[in-house]
């Protein structure tokens, strides 16, 4: 993961998940977002259901087609062209939708070859399945298929850096929510649109650090001040920001990291009217 520029991931999804439900009662649980190529589908979804039985229905369930190259390097997994990983992706979203169905699971496609039995325990919600990435080809699979589509970078570089960044400024974010509308058709008005703002700073003076990141990766302080991906400035001036970016984007679902959430709470409450 630091070859790829990446967080690293200390825990395991499924365990964390469910400890987090045990311990609240009202939140969603979920993870941004599985990667089907590292688990057994039929595993992974009744762990999944399972996780929703016992919550109380507090699933969310994230689900992408992978891209970390060095990730796959490491646990030996063949990380094929993208066209074939997001079939598969498409592949088990139908194995979940099956699953989760009154009856036998009996699905055939070039992933999943069930027959013979109903997948149990049923959930006691219709989980939404959020799927996540930044191609047209995901996105347009999101659309048609996700209840709640996460916007990510075109990680086609197989690692975090300039191109994906690049990608992913206001003006291309606009081109995925046009892949999303293509995908969704007259759905769209359903979807729940989410982005993960990785680059977060709740200051009162962010232009030294909006400079810093803007020459990072190669681009102006007010693009990057508008990068969808980020958010830098006061509680008031990333409220109104949020809200700005609602009006043009449709995103009302944002993701910050661990190490904002203290500082984000006060946006959160703003936002609230709290």
């Amino acid at each position: 993961l630091e070859a790829a520029n990446h967080p690293e991931q200390n825990l395991a999804a499924i365990p964390a998940m469910a400890y987090a439900a045990a311990v609240t009662n009202d939140i969603h649980i979920g993870c941004r977002v599985f990667c089907v190529d590292y688990h057994l589908p039929v595993v992974l979804i009744k762990s999944a259901m399972t996780i929703d039985r016992l919550s109380g229905g507090r699933l969310e369930l994230g689900l992408g087609a992978g891209w970390i190259t060095e990730e796959y390097n490491a646990l030996g997994i063949t990380k094929d062209k993208p066209q074939i990983r997001i079939d598969r992706l498409a592949d088990v979203i139908e194995g979940v939708k099956a699953f989760r169905q009154k009856g036998v699971a009996d699905i055939q496609n070039k992933t999943l070859n069930w027959k013979g039995f109903e997948g149990v325990p049923k959930p006691i919600s219709k989980p939404p399945i959020m799927v996540g990435g930044g191609s047209p080809r995901v996105l347009r699979l999101a659309g048609r298929e996700a209840d709640i589509v996460s916007l990510n970078f075109n990680n086609r570089s197989g690692m975090i850096g300039p191109d994906g960044v690049g990608m992913s400024t206001e003006a291309e974010t606009q081109k995925k929510i046009g892949w999303i509308k293509e995908g969704a058709g007259d759905r769209f008005g359903e979807l729940e649109i989410e982005i993960g703002a990785y680059f977060t700073f709740v200051i009162d003076d962010p232009a030294p650090v909006l400079a810093q990141f803007a020459e990072m990766f190669g681009m102006s302080e007010d693009d990057m001040g508008k990068h969808p991906h980020a958010l830098f400035g006061s509680v008031e001036a990333i409220c109104e920001e949020l809200e700005r970016r609602r009006e043009l984007h449709g995103i009302s679902y944002i993701t910050v990291g661990k190490d904002n959430m203290e500082a984000f709470s006060s946006v959160v409450a703003k936002l609230n009217g709290r």
